[in-house]
């Protein structure tokens, strides 16, 4: 398992930086390897302690934090998160079987407001980034988008390797984008 530990805001500590690998360490019998860590540990206004994980995995990406008064604290409710989502990905995986299939790659535009506010012929990017979106079903899809805590999640079907899309609607389902031919 390879970590990496930032601290911002707040002194390097040798203590907090053992203290975070070794429950970090722990998380590997809940994934294969290999498995990539990274911690973010920063101090807000002197009193507000937040430790933010983010775990990649085998295709998966798991991102948790926790703000709370304490440092050691913080480290704990983000792993305790970190741990509930790995069993709940784990126990999902298990009645899955993985599908095949080719990868395709997606981009994604940031687009400004103001360029089609004012109509310019041409809108004004901000940013741009491109993405695998690896076959999966369904199911696969909306335990991801979970996992990934997005409104959103574009991926390959498994069975018929057209591009959709699941989303999270404001009544708490999810909702399924399928092209028409």
């Amino acid at each position: 398992m390879q970590i990496s530990v930032t601290f911002r805001h707040m002194e390097s500590s040798d203590p907090v930086r053992s203290y975070v690998e070794d429950k970090l360490s722990k998380v590997k019998k809940y994934i294969d390897e290999p498995v990539e860590a990274q911690a973010v540990l920063s101090v807000e206004k002197k009193i507000r302690h937040k430790a933010e994980v983010t775990l990649v995995a085998k295709g998966i990406t798991i991102k948790a934090s926790e703000e709370t008064a304490d440092m050691y604290a913080a480290v704990d409710g983000v792993l305790d998160k970190i741990e509930r989502q790995l069993k709940r990905y784990k126990d999902k995986i298990k009645q899955h079987k993985p599908a095949s299939g080719r990868e395709r790659r997606v981009s994604k535009s940031v687009i400004t407001a103001e360029s089609i506010d004012q109509g310019h012929p041409e809108p004004g990017i901000i940013k741009t980034n491109s993405f695998p979106v690896k076959p999966m079903s369904v199911e696969e899809a909306v335990m991801q988008m979970d996992l990934l805590d997005k409104e959103f999640l574009v991926f390959t079907d498994a069975t018929s390797e057209e591009i959709n899309v699941v989303y999270r609607r404001k009544d708490g389902n999810y909702g399924l984008i399928v092209p028409q031919g």
